[in-house]
């Protein structure tokens, strides 16, 4: 499988800029120094650029795993191939950016192996004889997984199984899986070493089961995958007895159909005997039909007490948790204790209010008395400034008794104040309204009401 394509020779925008620069690249195509020391600037400079090239090129084309003649052809520039990049994979998979795909599936469980022999991934090791004398060189055909892929892979591919509706289900097949996976995965190879590295990181385990692969996730809250139980396998056959009956049912309710309309087309040409046959067919099909109905309706019941068992297990584990966590919070916690805690506390509230009586007193006591003057001499100023009436100052002398002289003389007249001079705010048009009020009034015989008073004169303005 061709990991990577052949790469433009126009130096197409998937390549740095320094692609277009013959000089540059001349450079860069060069094989690397024997080691490291002889020229650190120079090995550390191709480094530099061809890793994060090789991860990107992996990244574009979907692929997790590379060999040197797929880059080389990748990488391929004007006829020609870089020289040092079996030195950039041995640098990378040193520093463990890249892994043998042979390395990558070893240490395998049973499960894995029980699949078939590490499931495509582990092969014999195409080693050439410069390689068994101990030379080092990278083989072109030899395969290296890109660390960092295949992790962004995994990844994917959980959130991918926890957002399907197969997501309440612990246990898939692999063909389940495979279909699911379609869009995470584009083949066999990266599924595969997708499952692996989630088994790296204790997210999904796998077992084979009368000649079936079988996956299992963690499920949401987990920390880590349980291994397949003996219920997990009886849960995952009533789950594919309720797929194959329902398939089952589906297909004789159309076979019943089918006989149906068979029968039909027999009565219109004339042949009532044959139609009776394929009615009489039609019931058996129907009874066939009704007795998995039946069953697939008791597996359906069995499921559903599974499910409901298991949120009742959850329940129940959710209130012991809560009575281990309240009898821990109510530890050392008694009668006593309380009643005391109430009696300090009711202590400390009188203590506060003694003091914020005593604090709001000490407030009053500054008040300087003479602002308090200045303020009361404003607000008197404030009512000097109001408008007032123009009154005459009251008399001072005595006024002369009109029993004395039995009749008002002019010293009496002269003595009083001098009326003031305003005009009452009272129109013509509101005294003959006035005095037409009194006139019904006083035609209607007695008065019903009192008179409500005339408008309080104001000063003209």
């Amino acid at each position: 499988m061709s990991c990577l394509p052949q790469s433009k020779e126009d130096g197409s925008s998937e390549f740095p800029p320094d692609w277009r620069d013959d000089a540059r690249m001349t450079f860069l195509f060069s094989a690397f120094k024997e080691n490291r020391d002889v020229d650190a600037t120079d090995w550390d400079g191709k480094m530099d650029f061809w890793t994060p090239l090789i991860i990107n090129h992996c990244r574009r084309r979907d692929a997790v795993c590379v060999n040197l003649h797929e880059l080389n052809e990748s990488f391929r520039r004007k006829g020609s191939v870089p020289l040092g990049l079996g030195t950039v994979l041995q640098s990378m998979y040193r520093n463990g950016k890249v892994q043998k795909e042979s390395e990558f599936a070893t240490n395998v469980d049973s499960g894995w192996l029980s699949w078939g022999v590490g499931l495509l991934l582990v092969k014999p090791l195409k080693w050439t004889l410069s390689t068994l004398l101990g030379s080092g060189r990278v083989p072109l055909e030899e395969s290296f997984v890109v660390i960092e892929l295949i992790k962004e892979k995994a990844v994917k591919l959980l959130e991918t199984y926890r957002s399907s509706p197969l997501s309440d289900r612990c246990l898939l097949s692999f063909q389940e899986l495979r279909t699911l996976a379609t869009d995470v995965c584009p083949d066999e190879t990266t599924l595969c070493l997708a499952l692996l590295q989630l088994q790296r990181d204790k997210q999904v385990t796998v077992s084979l089961h009368e000649g079936e692969k079988l996956v299992k996730f963690s499920q949401q809250g987990q920390g880590r995958v349980s291994p397949v139980s003996d219920v997990d396998l009886g849960i995952y056959q009533l789950q594919r007895s309720e797929k194959l009956l329902g398939e089952r049912v589906e297909a004789l309710g159309k076979e019943a159909d089918r006989c149906k309309e068979e029968a039909r087309a027999l009565l219109n040409e004339g042949k009532k005997s044959q139609a009776l046959r394929c009615l009489k067919g039609k019931k058996r099909v129907e009874k066939r039909a009704d007795r998995l109905y039946a069953q697939l309706e008791t597996v359906k019941g069995i499921l559903d007490r599974i499910a409901h068992s298991h949120t009742d297990r959850l329940v129940m584990q959710a209130y012991q948790a809560g009575v281990a966590a309240l009898r821990l919070s109510l530890k050392d916690v008694t009668v006593e204790k309380a009643e005391s805690l109430v009696d300090q506390i009711q202590e400390l509230c009188d203590t506060q209010d003694e003091v914020n009586q005593t604090l709001a007193g000490g407030a009053l006591d500054t008040t300087d008395g003479d602002e308090l003057e200045e303020e009361l001499d404003g607000l008197l100023k404030e009512s000097a400034s109001d408008e007032q009436l123009n009154l005459p100052e009251v008399p001072t002398g005595p006024m002369p008794s009109s029993k004395e002289t039995g009749i008002f003389t002019d010293d009496f007249f002269r003595s009083l104040p001098t009326v003031p001079d305003f005009r009452l705010n009272i129109t013509d048009e509101d005294l003959d309204r006035e005095l037409c009020r009194l006139s019904i009034s006083g035609a209607g015989g007695e008065q019903r009401g009192t008179l409500s008073p005339l408008k309080k004169p104001e000063p003209a303005q």
